[in-house]
């Protein structure tokens, strides 16, 4: 719980930000984690509140206050083992994560929240510091052999859990580089890809085999997803060779925008800009979309929207606008409506403090031809919401140049030719169809297939795919073995 009074006696102290002018220039991330007095000061804010509505606001469920408490009296590794046997990869949530746990907390109701996200950050950066993070390897193998489709949150988690017990775990990952949108989409400004690089060599330690340009089922892909892969796996071939399958794909299918002037050049889905500025930064290729001097129209008002503005910035671009079909919501959350929930508030990333025009309740209605194919602007029209319905206001048509588009909407579903080829029966949302719950959770309608992440629940959290992650594991244990020690 921290020190008694704490929570009287400390403010809350965010993680320090290199400045905007001198992060701008570089790909590399900008947030300095907590120093060990101050990880120790905002330990001592979590309070004896009863109930840690926290615990329960984290998905993986995470025992916040232990480790809360623990930090706070400087035991490092005690609070890093507590970390751990929850959440197995806290080096991602501790910097991409939303954070559901501060709107739980009860502190929050009243004050700022406990720090709970710059503490995780703070106990896991330390544990690597100190040389804490090792190979946890079996200590007997049990001849059972599984293969995890996908690379993700989810696929990785669930591949930690199993090879740890004892089974032959082999990821196959359609991309050139392990973790998902984890190593192919999100900026490296957000999370440096090392940090996923030392969890791939723990995981090859404890006996996991990483296959990367492999794509499984159908090699012809829907346009916007990333496929480095130059070998192609039947599902057939995977449910012969091994005794279970767990799909952990993903939801990758970008929404598209359907309306006049789609099809001009400068115009893509999110990723399609994003993923290549990865492979830049990390290999040198040079990314075929560049903003610089340009001006970019962001649609989409969600962290892959914020992500597009934060690198159109380093791009140079002369303006960034985003747009958001929803209205502006507040900006302070009506907490005795929303606690311990997710509130509807306005949220303003670092990417938006680097610049950028956010303008909302406006829908896209067309693009502009420069007369040889490319775009050159953007017609919307402001909308009005009433009893949750919108509908366009007479007279607000407006238009804005626009160099560069990026439709930064959100995913719809995971690649139906995966799922086709393995028969798998699929929810009304097109996503694998499989429950959480219950005898035989997370197994689809195919005997020895298992779904976990997006690709069963669509578009989510790092953290509610490494949830998926284990508990499938979890499940995929115990069909194995008939009993499992796993943890669910």
């Amino acid at each position: 719980m921290g020190k008694p009074t704490g929570f009287m006696e400390f403010e809350r102290l965010s993680e320090a930000y290199e400045p905007v002018e001198q992060r701008l220039t570089h790909y590399k991330e900008f947030v300095q984690t907590l120093r060990d007095d101050d990880a120790k000061t905002q330990g001592a804010r979590c309070m004896d509140c009863g109930i840690p509505f926290c615990n329960n606001g984290c998905p993986v469920n995470n025992i916040i206050p232990d480790w809360n408490d623990v930090v706070y009296r400087g035991n490092w590794k005690q609070a890093l083992d507590v970390l751990h046997s929850t959440n197995n990869f806290p080096d991602f949530t501790g910097r991409i994560c939303p954070a559901p746990c501060e709107a739980a907390c009860t502190l929050g109701i009243n004050a700022a929240p406990v720090g709970i996200k710059s503490i995780e950050h703070f106990i896991i950066d330390k544990g690597w510091e100190m040389g804490w993070v090792v190979p946890q390897p079996p200590k007997s193998k049990t001849g059972k052999k599984i293969a995890i489709v996908g690379s993700g949150p989810a696929g990785m988690a669930a591949a930690q859990q199993l090879a740890r017990v004892g089974h032959d775990v082999t990821v196959f990952e359609k991309s050139s580089r392990i973790g998902g949108l984890l190593g192919f989409g999100i900026p490296d400004f957000k999370l440096n890809k090392s940090v996923i690089d030392r969890r791939v060599a723990q995981m090859e330690a404890e006996g996991v085999v990483f296959k990367t340009k492999v794509v499984v089922g159908d090699k012809n892909l829907p346009a916007g997803i990333n496929n480095d892969a130059t070998e192609v796996v039947s599902a057939e071939q995977l449910k012969k060779d091994f005794d279970a399958v767990i799909l952990a794909a993903g939801s990758e299918v970008p929404r598209d925008l359907p309306v006049p002037g789609r099809e001009l050049k400068g115009i893509y889905a999110a990723l399609e800009f994003l993923i290549p500025q990865n492979k830049e930064v990390q290999q040198g290729i040079a990314n075929p979309i560049n903003v610089k001097g340009k001006h970019v129209i962001v649609i989409g008002g969600g962290d892959t929207g914020s992500d597009c503005v934060g690198t159109s910035n380093r791009h140079g671009a002369a303006s960034v606008t985003q747009f958001e079909l929803m209205p502006m919501p507040p900006e302070q959350e009506n907490k005795a409506l929303t606690w311990p929930y997710w509130p509807y508030k306005l949220r303003t990333s670092s990417s938006h403090d680097e610049g950028c025009t956010r303008d909302f309740a406006v829908a896209t209605k067309g693009f502009v031809d420069d007369g040889k194919g490319n775009v050159k602007a953007l017609k919307a029209v402001r909308l009005e919401w009433k009893d949750g319905k919108m509908s366009e206001i007479a007279g607000s048509e407006f238009e804005l140049p626009c160099d560069a588009a990026f439709l930064a909407m959100g995913f719809t579903n995971p690649v139906g030719s995966l799922l086709d080829a393995f028969g798998v029966e699929k929810d009304a949302r097109q996503n694998a169809k499989a429950t959480t719950d219950g005898e035989g959770c997370y197994k689809t309608n195919v005997d020895k297939v298992y779904a976990a992440g997006d690709v069963r629940r669509g578009q989510s959290l790092v953290v509610w795919a490494i949830r998926e992650g284990r508990q499938a594991a979890r499940e995929v244990d115990a069909f194995l073995m008939g009993t499992t020690t796993l943890p669910r």
